[in-house]
């Protein structure tokens, strides 16, 4: 794919899964950077949210790191290591163990997750730049329905 296509015939020719490769890792390429740049980990992240009852946890109960896993094992790219995300975490006093290996987020975690947290619309808003709310649900509508056509389970 050298050249960009110049009418929308053209563009309506090319292979879907072709962009929507380079559209996914141009935005977590994005958005982990943006995360960098306030001193967090994309993976890190989620470790906090899935820990905290403010966030993704509903009881704010105690994970395995196994067990976390498995939660984000839908999104978890190869080069993300659980393990050593939990031990900076744990480090840096935004975690805690208990005896029983479970992970538990601390006050200082919890006041980094939801520091990242208020961050989030900036960077969804540059993100959808330039694109209003109906050409972005239509865009994901169409990839739902891809999804659907090709035997893909959506949410």
């Amino acid at each position: 794919m050298s050249a960009q296509p110049r009418t929308d015939a053209e563009l309506a020719a090319e292979p879907a899964a072709y962009w929507t490769k380079i559209a996914y890792e141009a935005l977590i390429a994005f958005i982990r950077a943006r995360q960098a740049e306030l001193g967090f980990t994309q993976p890190g992240y989620w470790l906090l949210r899935h820990l905290s009852q403010h966030d993704l946890s509903a009881d704010g109960r105690g994970m395995t790191l196994a067990e976390l896993r498995q939660t984000m094992s839908t999104y978890l790219r190869p080069e993300d290591d659980l393990a050593a995300e939990a031990e900076t975490l744990l480090e840096r006093g935004r975690l805690t163990r208990d005896g029983d290996g479970r992970l538990w987020i601390t006050a200082a975690g919890e006041e980094a997750r939801a520091t990242l947290k208020r961050h989030a619309p900036a960077i969804r808003d540059h993100i959808h730049q330039g694109i209003s709310d109906a050409d972005y649900v239509t865009t994901v509508k169409v990839l739902q329905r891809m999804i659907r056509n090709t035997g893909g389970a959506t949410r």
